[in-house]
């Protein structure tokens, strides 16, 4: 209750000091900042609420026009960004002299963010199954259908995933969901080659059709890859490869009826309910989305040239 309470008071005073224009500005920004700073350490972490559910929003600005820019007239969080950008300096880092790969780790991984998880299924030379989740990951291509997924090389072994995939050419790729979440991520530990994930996690096995790798049974969606390509990659002055590179020609893709949109052909992601990877050991869930429409270039030209004209006249 008091913990209620004082989250409150913070909100409270939040909307206050947003509506006070008699406040300076930089008053302003080192009172919120202090109040961000109360509310982590009052509210910690909440209990997962498996009733939260995706929904549509409109877009954070809606009455946005051409040449705007940020538009602090338009949103409460347009005008906290832009206070943000006059009170905060910027910290640089010259990746090609860090020192630390470790520190070029932490730096990429909390800022290239929210990544898809690649829940990856392969098999090894012998038939020792494999699972395990790669957030280096992404979509490629459409045409031909191609994924990819990246593994870095460990000095001390490779990973079984990017071995069994090389020698095999042949792995499946699961989307993770809220709901196996925890089974997922303890595919993650640095276990023997001999390890079956499948029995660390309880997932279960379903038979692929073109592929020997099985796919995920609990995930919604899966699909069938043979390898592509494949690419070291290291540092340019260096011949010595630090990470590899993986291209995934999709064969075959199994949805759930019940993840799919009312086209019968798109995923719905609030059926999905996919969690992705974020900095350090933290994940995330998708809770909202909104669309923004394709700009017409035939509908926007004439406005393009009036904005140009302007800006040559102040020049």
């Amino acid at each position: 209750m008091l913990k209620t309470q004082r989250a409150s008071s913070i909100l409270r005073i939040h909307k206050t000091l947003l509506n006070k224009s008699s406040i300076a500005p930089n008053d302003r920004y080192a009172a919120l900042t202090l109040l961000k700073a109360c509310w982590s350490s009052s509210s910690g972490a909440s209990q997962f609420d498996h009733r939260t559910s995706f929904k549509d929003v409109k877009p954070p600005a809606p009455g946005w026009k051409l040449g705007a820019g940020l538009d602090t007239s338009l949103s409460e969080g347009a005008l906290q960004w832009k206070e943000d950008i006059q009170n905060s300096k910027r910290k640089t880092w010259d990746l090609t002299s860090m020192e630390s790969m470790r520190d070029s780790y932490k730096l990429l991984t909390s800022a290239i963010i929210p990544r898809p998880i690649a829940f990856v299924s392969t098999l090894s030379e012998d038939g020792v199954p494999n699972l395990a989740p790669f957030s280096y990951f992404s979509m490629v291509s459409a045409n031909p259908p191609l994924l990819s997924v990246s593994f870095s090389l460990s000095p001390r072994r490779p990973k079984d995933t990017r071995e069994n995939i090389l020698k095999t050419k042949e792995f499946t790729v699961n989307i993770i969901s809220e709901a196996f979440a925890e089974a997922a991520n303890v595919t993650s530990a640095e276990s023997p080659a001999s390890t079956d994930e499948w029995i660390l996690s309880g997932l279960t096995k379903e038979s692929s059709t073109l592929v020997k790798p099985p796919f995920v049974r609990e995930s919604a969606v899966s699909f069938e890859c043979e390898l592509y390509s494949s690419q070291d990659i290291g540092l340019p002055e260096t011949s010595n490869p630090t990470t590899t590179l993986v291209l995934g020609l999709i064969k075959k893709v199994h949805v759930r009826e019940g993840a799919l949109a009312e086209d019968g052909l798109s995923i719905d992601a609030a059926k999905l309910r996919p969690i992705a990877r974020l900095g350090g050991k933290g994940y995330s869930r998708l809770t909202e989305g909104f669309e923004l429409p394709r700009v017409s270039w035939k509908e926007s030209k004439e406005e393009y040239r009036r904005l140009a004209d302007q800006s040559s006249e102040k020049s």
